[in-house]
């Protein structure tokens, strides 16, 4: 697969596309995944290749990575950016009591600037695919970003991944989720997670549940990553919303005798 840095709407993007496309560029699926708070744009980088070795499908589509809005090199962080900033204070009552309402209450502020952005930038490299050929995902705070912006958008896309994101905007996405009935949507989140405390995430599929969403929740041992059982569900998700049908029914059947 090939690497290529470009810029799409307002953000810079690395694309990981096929190295000899079998179709069309507007037909071959999107995949998009946000990285999360602090981390460079390229942090994910390694997923696609990762996925395509899990599925071999999914070397036809397209994988995208686009840099978040805020650089926080000015606040020591080289080459880190951000989405929106962190309310450190809702952050520390939900670590320390527990206290996942207050994370849940409101749009983080600079969210919907956020929003904004990642959509622009979407569209650009949709091309004249439709929303329906494009996968939503992220780590932590690119997580939020991914459901934030499937929730709100006019048509559906094909699938969402969220790696340990939390529940955040609560009304409001309430009042979104039940126009997503039926969507897959994989959500991962470690136990012991020491910067996002996992009965966010356990709230949030309770209400994207409730909601119709065809959620896939993998909660697992360990801390604020991505384990290998979940991008193994995440990669059988993706190819199964983008290409169709399960690996063993894509394989090919032995016709000797």
């Amino acid at each position: 697969m090939k690497r290529i840095t470009t810029r799409a709407g307002e953000l810079d993007v690395t694309l990981v596309t096929p190295d000899e496309p079998a179709e069309p560029a507007r037909d071959a699926p999107l995949v998009v995944f946000c990285h999360g708070f602090g981390a460079p744009g390229t942090d994910l980088v390694s997923l696609a290749p990762e996925m395509v070795a899990l599925d071999p499908a999914l070397a036809r589509a397209t994988f995208a990575f686009p840099a978040a809005p805020i650089d926080l090199s000015p606040l020591g962080l080289w080459g880190g950016r951000a989405w929106f900033p962190i309310d450190m204070q809702a952050l520390d009552l939900a670590n320390r009591e527990g206290r996942i309402d207050v994370l849940a209450a409101n749009e983080p502020p600079g969210m919907a600037q956020a929003r904004k952005k990642l959509r622009l930038t979407v569209e650009a490299l949709m091309a004249d695919r439709p929303w329906s050929r494009v996968v939503l995902g992220g780590f932590s705070q690119g997580a939020m970003m991914a459901l934030d912006l499937a929730l709100r958008l006019e048509e559906a896309v094909a699938a969402v991944v969220a790696f340990s994101p939390t529940l955040v905007d609560r009304e409001s996405w309430r009042r979104a989720a039940p126009r997503r009935a039926g969507l897959p949507v994989f959500i991962s989140h470690g136990r012991q997670d020491p910067l996002l405390p996992i009965r966010g995430t356990e709230a949030l599929v309770a209400l994207l549940g409730d909601s119709g969403v065809a959620v896939d929740f993998l909660p697992f041992d360990g801390p604020h990553t991505i384990s290998f059982e979940a991008l193994e569900r995440a990669a059988l998700l993706v190819a199964s919303a983008v290409i169709g049908a399960s690996p063993q029914e894509r394989a090919p059947t032995s016709s000797g005798t």
